[in-house]
Order: structure tokens, then sequence, then C-alpha cells
């Protein structure tokens, strides 16, 4: 069994931004194409507890070298008045052959980094009439700053963010995180949603909310918004745009607002596209420069399975970690 920690994890991909594009584009089209197995994720909430929740991610990618394992994420928004992370998470390794564990991953990282390659990916793929140089971020937290280094790799003419959270205190550590670490971004924190929501033609929300809270009427004719926290956006928001997805079975559930609009509706006609059949059919694809272009991933085991393997790969070949023999009964094989 190899266990690999955070430092471990941070060392495997860091630098390594278009590999996890790679790694992440690979597992979407391979979905597309029904190599992958991916039942529902399970949801372990809590009596009397609203707000915090562990969910667990199985999945199965196919490919030249095959791969099947799980993650176990928890989401406790309380943390951050702790001063700790949000989110937590470790994911296992599983054996095509035996089935016997095979790695212990510190998987925050690669959670992150696997949501954020998917969001610029979508950026890329559903592109404006003019190269997008800025991106309204609503949520200053983990997420939007991973979100943002990818974007920068897909969009190198981006060079000014508009940033809004709650708490104006986060969202000015994060211009001052992205001054230190993202030379040359120009940074503005503003004091409402909307305003964050108008500032550009490309708008990222990553926010721990649980019932949606935002209307898209501000943003700007053919603005493209990653809903990565799916949970953000009114019905009559998602009724009125055009919608791409990663998966309709998933992101249909959970109380996320596309499962809301399920629920008004009754069906899932409001559903354009996949990200995983746009990226299967080349690129890139203009979006509608009359109408608001929403992506909603619902998180795929298969995107943390295909990141976590690259970063085994990678720790096998710099001899990171530690490797237990006798983590299985009997030893290792």
């Amino acid at each position: 069994m190899l266990i690999l920690g955070a430092r471990d994890v941070r060392r495997a991909l860091d630098d390594r931004e278009q590999e996890v594009l790679a790694a992440v584009r690979d597992a979407y089209v391979r979905h597309a194409r029904g190599d992958s197995a991916v039942p529902h994720s399970v949801f372990l909430r809590f009596p009397d507890d609203e707000r915090n929740r562990i969910i667990g991610l199985p999945a199965y990618l196919g490919g030249e070298q095959p791969v099947a394992g799980m993650k176990w994420i928890s989401s406790f928004p309380g943390n951050l008045a702790l001063g700790l992370e949000r989110a937590s998470a470790a994911l296992i390794l599983n054996s095509m052959r035996t089935g016997h564990p095979e790695a212990l991953i510190e998987a925050s990282l690669v959670s992150a980094r696997r949501t954020a390659a998917s969001a610029a990916l979508a950026a890329a793929a559903l592109a404006g009439d003019r190269p997008d140089t800025g991106a309204g971020l609503i949520g200053c937290g983990v997420i939007n700053f991973e979100v943002l280094r990818f974007l920068r790799v897909v969009l190198p003419d981006l060079d000014t963010v508009t940033l809004y959270d709650r708490d104006r205190a986060r969202a000015e550590e994060f211009a001052g995180r992205c001054a230190r670490e993202q030379p040359g971004l120009k940074t503005a924190v503003v004091d409402r949603p909307e305003d964050a929501l108008a500032a550009h033609p490309l708008v990222a929300l990553a926010t721990t909310a649980g019932t949606p809270h935002l209307d898209t009427a501000p943003c700007r004719p053919g603005t493209l918004v990653l809903h990565v926290s799916l949970r953000d956006l009114t019905v009559e928001s998602v009724l009125s745009a055009v919608n791409v997805v990663d998966d309709p079975d998933h992101v249909c559930r959970a109380a996320t607002s596309l499962h809301l609009a399920e629920q008004r509706t009754g069906d899932r006609e409001f559903i354009t596209d996949t990200i995983g059949g746009l990226l299967s059919a080349g690129g890139p694809h203009r979006r509608d420069p009359r109408r608001t272009t929403v992506f909603s991933p619902f998180g795929l085991g298969i995107l943390d399975l295909a990141v976590a393997d690259l970063v085994r790969r990678r720790a096998e070949a710099e001899a990171l970690g530690t490797r237990l023999t006798d983590f299985l009964p009997g030893g290792a094989p």
C-alpha cells in the first residue's frame, strides 16, 4: 500500500496543470464514449445538521491502464471560522487485477484541481466572440483560487478578476494571494454579487450555498457561468440559459439548481449538451451571444481517479510517500 500525504500530492501536482487538464479531458471523453462506470455518489448527512456532510464517490475509468477506486470527501463549512479548510478528502485506488487497495491518497488538492480543470476545460471549449480577458469570481476560497489558476492556463489573455465573497476580508485576502502568486493579474473586490456577475462575460461560482440565491439577470449577454457549486442559481436562471453539464443523471439530484429545475418542468429538456460530448466533437463551440451559458459539473468520480492516478505515477517515479508492505493480510502481493 502506497500512502501519499498532502505534501507528496502537492509535489506531484505543482506546475503540472497541462497534465491535469489532459487527464480530466481524457476522463470526460471516455465517459462520453461509455468507457467508465460512475455509480451515484453517496451522501452521508447527520441528524439535526443541515450544513455538514461526507460524500463517497466510487468510480471506474477505462483506458490502456484502467483504474478504480473511491473518494471520501467531507464538507464542514464551519471549519472556516476555525481557520481550517472547509473540505478534506481521502482517496483509495484499487488494483484492477486483485481488487486490493493499492494507494491511499490525501485528496483535497486532487479534488480542488480536478474541479478547477473541469471548469477551465469548459471555459476553453465554450468560447465567446472575443477572447476572455477577465473573470468574476463569487466565493473566495480554495476552489476558486484553483479555478483561476487553471483559467489562466487555458485563457492566456485573462488578466483581470473581480472578486466577491460574503466575507469581504476573505475576498481581500484572496486578492492579496493573487498579488503574490499571480504576477500581473489585476484584482478588484466588490460588495455585491451582482457587480461580480456583471463585470465580465466569464463568471465562476464556488460557494457553500445550499439553496439558490443568485439570478443571472445582471450578466452580460453571452456570459459563461461556471456553476461549480451547483446550488447558487435560481430555477428561472437555469431555465433561461443554455445548459451544459457533465452528466445529466448525476447533476439532476441532491437538490442542485438543475434538480430543482427538473422538478419544476418535469423533464430535462433545458439541458443542451454534455462537456464530454463537446470535447469529443472538437471545438471550440461558440456560446450563444444573446443568452447566458451555464456549465454545471456535478463532479464525477472518474475525474478524481484520473488525477489521483497521475499523482500515483508521479509519486512512483519520484519515490514519494510511504509504502506499507504489511497493510493487507499476508503482506503485499
